[in-house]
């Protein structure tokens, strides 16, 4: 049987029907014209996936409070790869091998963009399926493709040699210290002002945090990131130099105020110019023309650092836990387990008795020979 198709504009948005009669379909169009012109859309499987975006993130996810940075990923995982696939499917026509392939396109991105997608993906697939607006989620089942996984670092001995050598001379030092000697989260640094800094205790109190995205002054990531954190003895002096009001940030911007994200990322940008510099970058016309730092040099790295100097230390992974701000001890333990080859001789040497000087002195380990 041939369909009748009718078409009509309103709001600048195309509308279609289709009907076995011209008054079956006129009946149908007109009815879809007078829902959007009440601002209702009609929800059902035969909308579009871009329609029933728009109708899930305005209904599930505007209302939620999220930041402008978490309701901006939905939509740049949608506009960027979602709707140039699929968008002008209807929702009940789209298949899971659809959803796959888009998953797989992606093959060999970061892990963490992979997953995002995904994750945009099931969520509105799924609540699609709760809706009853689909007979199954194609969503459900997918499977990630192979996908690079960026790994935070610690810093090399050479760049920490760097760093010591240019903070004090750098507007940025005393914030980059901060966090190598504290692993303090940047957003935890942006908040911190000097009467958290509890010189008679010898403690830095953190318990704010700036949130990205939005730059609301809020908690910290979690629960756990509410901590007292000792001050390192190559840090208090440097604090006491720098000592302000109680209330006045501990790394102002330059006109006294607290950093933000954009400042944040200036100021280090600033630092890592320098450190550039210091470590052989090429110049020409005060350009940096041939750099030597390395592209994955990040602040979190100097968290990072924090953690993986109380490894070597001996600090017990529990106590880095809490001094890291970790919910959860396995974060720690992904960190604390990283291959360090200093950490590993030494630990043989608790075995061997050589102290990792090459050979054991037979003594303190008794083998035995077993008959058979």
């Amino acid at each position: 049987m041939r369909y009748i198709r009718k078409t009509a504009r309103y709001g600048g948005k195309k509308y279609e029907a289709y009907g076995k009669t011209e008054l079956e379909a006129m009946t149908k169009l007109a009815e879809k014209l007078a829902a959007a012109k009440r601002g209702e859309e009609l929800v059902s499987g035969s909308m579009t996936v871009d329609a029933w975006y728009r109708e899930w993130k305005a209904t599930y996810k505007d209302p939620k409070g999220l930041t402008a940075k978490s309701l901006g990923m939905y939509d740049e995982k949608y506009r960027g790869y979602i709707k140039p696939a699929i968008g002008n499917l209807k929702l009940k026509d789209v298949k899971d091998v659809y959803l796959q392939k888009l998953l797989n396109s992606q093959a060999g991105k970061s892990a963490s963009h992979v997953k995002k997608l995904r994750m945009v993906l099931q969520e509105l697939f799924r609540r699609a399926r709760q809706s009853r607006l689909i007979p199954y989620d194609p969503a459900e089942m997918l499977e990630l493709p192979v996908v690079s996984e960026g790994k935070r670092r610690s810093i090399t001995e050479a760049e920490r040699a760097a760093i010591l050598a240019v903070a004090p001379q750098h507007r940025a030092g005393l914030w980059v210290l901060t966090m190598l000697y504290t692993g303090m989260r940047p957003g935890e640094t942006a908040t911190l002002v000097w009467a958290d800094v509890d010189f008679d205790r010898n403690e830095i109190h953190v318990h704010t945090a700036r949130e990205s995205g939005s730059g609301r002054i809020k908690g910290p990531k979690t629960a756990a990131g509410v901590r007292d954190i000792p001050i390192h003895a190559d840090l208090r002096w440097r604090l006491l130099e720098a000592r302000g009001e109680p209330f006045a940030p501990v790394f102002p911007t330059g006109s006294g105020g607290r950093q933000n994200e954009n400042s944040l990322r200036r100021m280090w940008t600033g630092f890592k110019r320098e450190l550039d510099i210091y470590m052989g970058a090429e110049l020409y016309r005060n350009k940096i023309v041939r750099s030597v730092v390395a592209e994955d040099l990040t602040p979190y790295c100097l968290r990072h650092t924090f953690c993986t100097d109380l490894q070597r230390a001996g600090v017990a992974i529990n106590v880095a836990k809490e001094l890291m701000g970790h919910s959860d001890i396995q974060t720690t333990a992904n960190i604390y387990t990283h291959r360090d080859s200093d950490t590993l001789h030494s630990s043989m040497a608790l075995l061997d008795g050589s102290g990792g000087k090459g050979g054991g002195t037979g003594e303190g380990v008794e083998c035995k020979s077993v008959a058979r």
